[in-house]
């Protein structure tokens, strides 16, 4: 059964939600107008540039021919996953709770773009070695964050008397 999280759990949360949607927002802004509208790549590194890419996928440009899917179902289910994180924050551990919210400002970072652009803007683009990983942006590594973290609040949780899973 889902229970209100105390005020503290829901300040921090949306408070962390919000730093993330607003340093999302305001790279891909930044972006947008230098990168975007010229088509500029900027070489930063060797292995780091800025490049604009254009995501009407999910990641890595997963079910970009569906548009009826990214364009509608993946908001929904965005702002899905940000209701239910906020709905389990009393029952998770610390380091759950601050990948809550990492989870929940990329993942409205994403859904903004979704409304706006009916995509979603990429910049970040690393490679090395002749590898190449696909375009990203602040959002994406917010998620893969509190992703991260999430699993490692699940794995390094005190096991009750009684739990026999490993």
């Amino acid at each position: 059964m889902f229970s209100l999280p105390s005020f503290v759990l829901s300040r921090q949360f949306i408070l962390l939600t919000l730093l993330v949607l607003v340093l999302d927002q305001l790279t891909k802004s930044w972006a947008l107008s230098a990168l975007f509208v010229t088509g500029q790549q900027i070489v930063v590194t060797p292995f780091f540039n800025l490049t604009p890419v254009w995501n009407s996928g999910i990641s890595f440009g997963l079910l970009a021919d569906f548009p009826s899917v990214t364009g509608l179902g993946i908001p929904v289910f965005a702002l899905l996953v940000v209701a239910w994180l906020y709905l389990q924050l009393s029952q998770l551990e610390a380091v759950q709770r601050f990948g809550a919210g990492f989870i929940a400002g990329g993942a409205l970072g994403n859904v903004i773009d979704r409304l706006r652009f009916d995509r979603v803007i990429d910049f970040i683009d690393l490679h090395l070695l002749g590898y190449h990983w696909p375009a990203f942006n602040i959002a994406d590594s917010a998620i893969f964050i509190g992703v991260v973290a999430w699993l490692y609040g699940i794995m390094s949780a005190p096991k009750s008397e009684g739990d026999t899973h490993a």
